[in-house]
């Protein structure tokens, strides 16, 4: 079902006979958003919540009025992680390696996505809840939030959730937060550098909303080529890094974003974006 008011798309993803939207997608000044929304189960990722959200990430992205996304959840947690209702032993091995699967592709569309993806977090981002957040491109989080891998406390050790997280933080915190299943606060968060920045919580949404209209500002064929190339390089030792970043500079000056990013620099005017690969 697809609603247009003005400039705002909603579509809503039904995931069940009772009509549970498990997750919502907006839209709004290029801004997509997508909001977890069942706070019954803690915004848990079940496998229909992650089916929502990848759907969302996957139909939307190509929309050449979109410049970024922002994931966000209703209510005091932002997710608690995987729904352990689903790894009981009756569903079985094959459904458990679905689960995990859909979480890997999930994790992959917002790495791919050629907009950032930017976590919102206000409250708990738990296990997977944790993986989520560490996957996005940002987060910006209030000054309660709070993030956990606890999965070893429900002998379920948080594995997959410290890929992302190991990835994101020193190894040493990564373990800690793995190994004890404690939580560290957003101040902690920021400081091991698990998300982007830490504002009170009054203030979420208007930071969010500052950097989104920060990227916005921007080409966005110019920042779908540069986070393409900014993961590339990650892996790379850094003479390989460097051998293709020159060739990304110079694949950039060549784009018509590109070449009016010069021209409007040396005429000291506004760039005119055509938002054109």
């Amino acid at each position: 079902m697809i609603t247009t008011v003005g400039t705002i798309l909603t579509k809503f993803r039904v995931t069940s006979a009772a009509q549970k939207y498990l997750s919502t997608y907006t839209c709004k000044d290029g801004v997509g958003t997508i909001l977890l929304d069942n706070e019954k189960t803690r915004n848990s990722l079940s496998l229909d919540m992650m089916n929502s959200i990848h759907s969302s990430i996957l139909d939307n992205q190509h929309d050449t009025e979109l410049r970024c996304i922002v994931l966000a959840a209703q209510g005091r947690v932002f997710s608690a992680g995987h729904n352990l209702k689903e790894l009981t032993p009756e569903h079985g091995s094959d459904r458990h390696r679905q689960i995990f699967d859909k979480c890997a592709e999930l994790i992959d569309a917002i790495r791919s996505a050629p907009v950032p993806v930017i976590a919102k977090v206000d409250g708990l981002a738990a296990a997977a809840g944790c993986q989520l957040v560490a996957s996005c491109d940002m987060a910006i989080c209030s000054d309660v939030s709070t993030f956990s891998t606890p999965g070893a406390s429900f002998g379920i050790f948080c594995s997959t959730p410290g890929i992302a997280v190991v990835r994101a933080i020193p190894r040493m915190r990564a373990a800690y937060m793995l190994f004890t299943g404690l939580p560290i606060t957003a101040n902690e968060a920021l400081e091991a550098g698990l998300v982007s920045k830490v504002v009170p919580k009054a203030q979420l949404n208007e930071e969010v909303n500052n950097i989104c209209k920060a990227i916005s500002s921007k080409s966005r064929s110019v920042i779908a080529l540069g986070k393409n190339f900014f993961y590339k390089q990650i892996p790379l030792d850094v003479s390989a890094a460097y051998e293709l970043g020159a060739q990304i500079m110079v694949e950039n000056l060549a784009m018509i974003d590109g070449r009016e990013g010069i021209k409007s620099f040396v005429e000291k005017r506004v760039p005119r974006w055509s938002h054109k690969e």
